[in-house]
């Protein structure tokens, strides 16, 4: 009787297991679903919500000269870090949950908002104080900003950033728009433009870019370069065992069985770094170009399009390496394009440029060459093929980079319009900005030299800084505390109100760790 009783009692136990591995991979299976079959939202959208965070930037910049100079508020460390997640943060974190549907009302609240900020900066200004406005803009347009410095590229990489940590935790709710997420196969999702944009983001400030490689010695510097990636391979090995072993959810047809971000890294970072040896710096845009049109027409007259959605067989099987991660594979080569056309951008951002004046010039010239990449992403989707993530195509790598230089122009606008505030008041310090270098040109009864004495002393302690220090880290971190909440919180049935806490906790969390790094001097980098 006692061993029938412990026989039925560790049948019970096994099919109390049995059931609960049922509970959960179906959690896991409902969890993949809600990620995949989706088609994305409009391009106009996408570029509208990338916009909205550099009009961000510059309210924040607004901000702190109002507060300083016109309110005399003393910013601490830890208000600072408070207006900065309050101002930068937040509004990232709203606008991809509830207030998804009012982003073009929310860019023009934030531009009237800094519009007023500006305007009373502009009437209290300590600077030209008794010049007509002419005058003022005459005397702007004579200043120089430091050269060795672009505030454009460093909110780009920081926003691509922190957009990316919210959007890969948001999208397991329900709050998140089913149209912001990764597309299935065609289509323009907010979320996939975030692998794209990181590999920009680097290119510009690639060490090609920097020119850190010493003329005669490139075959060196290549070796180095390849013997850097190995970071790259251990976090990508370390991903795949990790997800293999406790069975996070995946979205197979992102990049395939194994395949995961860091790989394609690993792999664009080799194939760049060797054509960045063969190829001249400022013919990367041809690089570019050519490998962009030679792939679509691979994939339009060759079975590569065929593999990369069925396999080598035609029947979708997973079986092999190559059909195991065809997407991830095969998709390196738009990315490759990608990265040299950030190349490119790269030379063409860090270019010392004398005056105010040339940076305005500069920005128009970016904001125009966006306008036509995406006249031309237009004629390539009505003639050719429309946008595919999961092939990184023609069209694709078009609407990347096209969406990247419409960012990087508001960002330089909003670091323009932030240094003529600047210049008004005298001795305003904003962290993560440019400096201003009086021109000899400069009338001296005007001389801005009061300005220039307290740009030395410019704090660096600001969120954006430290996220720009310790990215890599961040976006671990961000993946790390998303694995852990999807671990632990039914995502798929959380409503509104607690959606936004949980975004808002782990958004908080993960911006507090870097900041106090940042405060201490770290810099998370083990190779």
């Amino acid at each position: 009787m006692e061993k029938e009783s412990q026989v039925q009692g560790q049948s019970m136990k096994r099919a109390t297991i049995h059931l609960y591995m049922k509970e959960k991979m179906s959690q896991k299976q409902l969890k993949e679903a809600f990620v995949s079959d989706l088609s994305g939202t409009s391009v106009l959208e996408v570029s509208q919500g990338l916009c909205f965070p550099a009009f961000c930037v510059l309210c924040r910049g607004l901000w702190i000269i109002f507060s300083q100079h016109v309110c005399s508020f003393s910013h601490t460390r830890s208000t600072r870090f408070l207006t900065d997640f309050v101002v930068l943060i937040v509004p990232l974190v709203i606008t991809l949950t509830v207030l998804s549907s009012f982003i073009l009302l929310e860019n023009l609240t934030v531009i009237v908002c800094g519009a007023w900020l500006l305007y009373q900066i502009y009437h209290r200004r300590t600077c030209c104080a008794k010049l007509p406005v002419q005058k003022v803009f005459a005397n702007f347009l004579k200043i120089s900003l430091e050269s060795e410095y672009n505030p454009a590229i460093t909110c780009y990489r920081v926003i691509n950033s922190v957009f990316t940590a919210i959007a890969i935790l948001a999208v397991d709710f329900p709050l998140f728009p089913r149209r912001f997420a990764k597309t299935e196969l065609y289509g323009t999702g907010a979320m996939d433009f975030g692998v794209g944009g990181f590999i920009f983001g680097a290119a510009m400030v690639c060490p090609e870019v920097r020119r850190k490689y010493i003329e005669g010695s490139r075959f060196n510097y290549l070796r180095k370069s390849l013997y850097s990636v190995w970071p790259l391979v251990l976090l990508g090995m370390g991903r795949l065992v990790i997800i293999k072993s406790i069975g996070y959810q995946e979205h197979l047809t992102e990049y395939g069985v194994h395949w995961n971000f860091f790989f394609t890294i690993i792999v664009v970072k080799l194939i760049t770094s060797l054509l960045l040896i063969i190829f001249p710096l400022n013919k990367s845009w041809i690089v570019a170009l050519s490998i962009t049109v030679v792939y679509q027409l691979a994939l339009d007259f060759t079975p590569l399009k065929r593999i990369i959605l069925y396999g080598t067989d035609g029947k979708g099987t997973r079986v092999g390496l190559l059909n195991a991660n065809r997407e991830g594979i095969i998709s390196t080569l738009g990315y490759v394009t990608i990265h040299m056309a950030g190349v490119q951008t790269g030379l063409y951002m860090l270019k010392r440029r004398a005056h105010v004046r040339d940076w305005i010039k500069a920005t128009c010239w970016v904001f125009l060459v966006a306008v036509g990449f995406f006249i031309s992403l237009h004629t390539v989707q009505v003639n050719i093929e429309a946008v595919s993530r999961r092939m990184a195509n023609l069209a694709f790598c078009l609407w990347v980079v096209a969406s990247s230089l419409m960012m990087l122009s508001c960002l330089l606008l909003s670091a323009i319009i932030l240094s003529f505030a600047k210049f008004l008041i005298k001795g305003a310090l904003v962290p993560c900005s440019w400096k201003l270098i009086q021109s000899p040109t400069t009338n001296k009864k005007h001389s801005e030299s009061p300005i220039l004495e307290a740009e030395k002393k410019e704090p660096s302690l600001c969120l954006i800084t430290a996220l720009n220090r310790n990215q890599l880290f961040f976006f671990l971190l961000s993946n790390i505390t998303t694995g852990l909440i999807n671990l632990t919180v039914d995502t798929l049935h959380t409503g509104t109100l607690w959606t936004l806490v949980v975004l808002s906790i782990y958004m908080f969390t993960n911006c507090l760790v870097i900041y106090v790094l940042d405060l201490q001097g770290k810099t998370i980098k083990f190779w």
